[in-house]
């Protein structure tokens, strides 16, 4: 059984997280760490896969860095814009971090974040383990200025919400606790 640390005691399997969880919140709110950390007590392979890339330096860091933390165990791919393809092709527990990065990718590739959401819905339902999403939440701030960042805002928030009906679970993230939001915290 996988442990969370060395000269840490075991952890046990998470009950109660079988099906699709959505991990909502703001920056730097905990939930990609709370996302991994429910993961990371499952026996074998998990799959870690990114959106990001590393467009200049500052991202790169970030990146090999949060590879370091996950540790062994964990087998990532990055996949920027393909991820209901990605999600298909996987055994096993997945967490998918982050599809706010996803909506900008599929906006800069000039894809339909719309029809690209739809796919990744179809695709979450699938056997072999745990779908884990982390998405930010963008709708509580105020409305942006321009256009370009309203769209942004706006197809986030039509992904979150499509995403969420389909979750058997959806967590909010503050300060790193979780509120429930549909279905039962993972024990």
């Amino acid at each position: 059984m996988p442990q969370s640390d060395p000269g840490q005691p075991p952890l046990s399997p998470v009950q109660g997280l079988d099906g699709v969880t959505l991990v909502l919140g703001g920056a730097r709110s905990g939930k990609s760490r709370y996302a991994e950390s429910l993961l990371a007590r499952l026996p074998g392979r998990r799959t870690y896969l990114a959106t990001g890339h590393a467009g200049d330096a500052e991202m790169a860091e970030r990146i090999r860095r949060h590879r370091a933390e996950r540790g062994a165990g964990w087998a990532t791919l990055e996949t920027p814009i393909a991820i209901a393809e990605a999600i298909r092709g996987e055994p096993g527990p997945i967490l998918v971090d982050c599809l706010t990065l996803w909506v900008s990718n599929l906006m800069s590739a000039e894809a339909d974040p719309d029809e690209a959401v739809e796919r990744l819905a179809a695709a979450a339902r699938r056997p072999g383990g745990p779908v884990i999403f982390v998405s930010n939440e963008v709708g509580l701030g105020i409305v942006p200025d321009n256009r370009l960042a309203r769209a942004f805002r706006d197809h986030a928030g039509r992904v979150n919400q499509r995403i969420a009906a389909v979750a058997d679970r959806v967590l909010f993230i503050a300060a790193g606790l979780p509120l429930t939001l549909k279905g039962n915290l993972p024990q």
